[in-house]
């Protein structure tokens, strides 16, 4: 069995006669009523009785004998049904004993702690049934190792509110060769029950998204089971655990490069209308969809980390939100004179608001606009000079059609 299986299930039959002893025939205890009469509640009760069968003897196991690469979480748990657990033990190579808790039925075992990484075990587990049938069970197995571990950072966090524009996605610190026994491993699902798709960039990152933006107010959930999943050649899942996220309000603001100008949309009605400056000829601003991925209240922004070295370096930007991985920000600009707004574009690609140094004035167009905005929320920009932003810079992928989008999916 592959050492991705959680569980390694083997199972004991018991014969039916000497579990249900007087019992075990599925024929009614008494003659059938003759035609057209209605049966004794006797026999009735007798009946629905006889059709609960009991469950199968079956000891399930963590690991399975000879394993090398166990999870650390759930190599040692022990799981009976039909039966209850007389004695476990767990050692590791040394011979020193794991402590484990029993559950009150004494069907469930489990260490108290997690295992140690790279670590062989030992486990020995006695039960038996009601009918007296003993099932004992002796293997041996090693835990993965920590450099083996396959681990996906991912965004957006538990317990966060976000724009409706946040796709779900993660990042593997290890190729992915088996994509889909790890995408097999992640679903999301939301209240608003529109269909999630995954979608591979490359061989190291997986962004999930419905069709469309999420519907406001909608509550999300991220399941991962990649405990024990093989991604890959000494790379296997570890986590296993469920993060949840709220869609906030729908919003979504639209710049004109040009018109010079931003309208905010909420709820589908605009709440303000900003004089912004874009991307100058030569250094012009992504078109497309992009979403906010990262807030930063001030920010150092020196022109050497994008391909313009020695013509800025700005150690104190304010209200900074991202906009792709590749440096493209809407942020507050204090440098600029006034006119600029609203009137030209003289930025080096980001998309500038008014504001003051120090970020200090809530009145300005930049302080407004980071108060109101969440990561998630879309910024799309049209009529650019440039070309549209790609999909996997930043969290983009709304600039991708569907289909193209769902054939991205090892699950296709």
């Amino acid at each position: 069995m592959s050492p991705s299986s959680k569980l390694n299930a083997i199972a004991l039959a018991v014969l039916a006669a000497s579990v249900l002893s007087a019992c075990a025939s599925r024929q009614p205890a008494t003659a059938p009523a003759a035609h057209g009469a209605a049966p004794s509640t006797a026999s009735t009760a007798s009946s629905a009785r006889l059709q609960a069968a009991p469950a199968a003897f079956r000891l399930t196991t963590g690991a399975a004998d000879g394993d090398r690469h166990a999870s650390v979480r759930s190599a040692g748990d022990v799981e009976v049904s039909g039966g209850t657990i007389s004695s476990v033990a767990l050692t590791s190579a040394g011979g020193a004993p794991v402590r484990g808790t029993a559950a009150g039925d004494h069907r469930h075992w489990f260490p108290d702690t997690a295992l140690a990484y790279g670590t062989s075990y030992r486990l020995v587990v006695h039960a038996s049934d009601a009918a007296g049938k003993a099932q004992n069970r002796s293997l041996s197995f090693t835990t993965l190792t920590e450099d083996d571990r396959l681990i996906g950072t991912f965004t957006p966090e538990d317990g966060s509110t976000v724009g409706v524009g946040m796709p779900v996605s993660l990042s593997f610190n290890k190729p992915v060769t088996d994509k889909k026994a790890v995408e097999r491993g992640i679903r999301v699902t939301s209240d608003s029950h529109q269909e999630v798709v995954g979608h591979w960039f490359g061989d190291q990152r997986l962004d999930l998204r419905p069709e469309t933006y999420w519907k406001a107010h909608s509550k999300v959930t991220l399941s991962l089971h990649l405990d024990g999943v093989k991604g890959a050649a000494n790379a296997y899942g570890t986590q296993d655990r469920t993060v949840r996220f709220t869609v906030g309000r729908r919003q979504v603001s639209t710049v004109d490069a040009a018109t010079h100008t931003m309208r905010v949309q909420r709820d589908g009605r605009t709440v303000r209308t900003i004089p912004i400056t874009s991307g100058a000829p030569g250094s012009t601003t992504y078109n497309g969809q992009m979403v906010i991925s990262q807030k930063l209240i001030s920010t150092r922004m020196d022109g050497a980390t994008v391909g313009y070295a020695g013509q800025y370096d700005i150690p104190d930007v304010p209200h900074a939100m991202r906009l792709s991985t590749s440096g493209t920000f809407i942020h507050g600009n204090y440098w600029a004179q006034d006119s600029v707004f609203g009137n030209a574009n003289v930025s080096h690609g980001c998309v500038g608001l008014n504001d003051v140094q120090g970020g200090g004035d809530p009145g300005q167009d930049a302080a407004w606009f980071y108060r109101n905005s969440l990561i998630g929320d879309v910024v799309v920009v049209q009529h650019s000079h440039d070309h549209t932003v790609a999909p996997d810079n930043g969290l983009n992928g709304w600039n991708m059609a569907w289909e193209q989008w769902k054939a991205g999916s090892a699950l296709a």
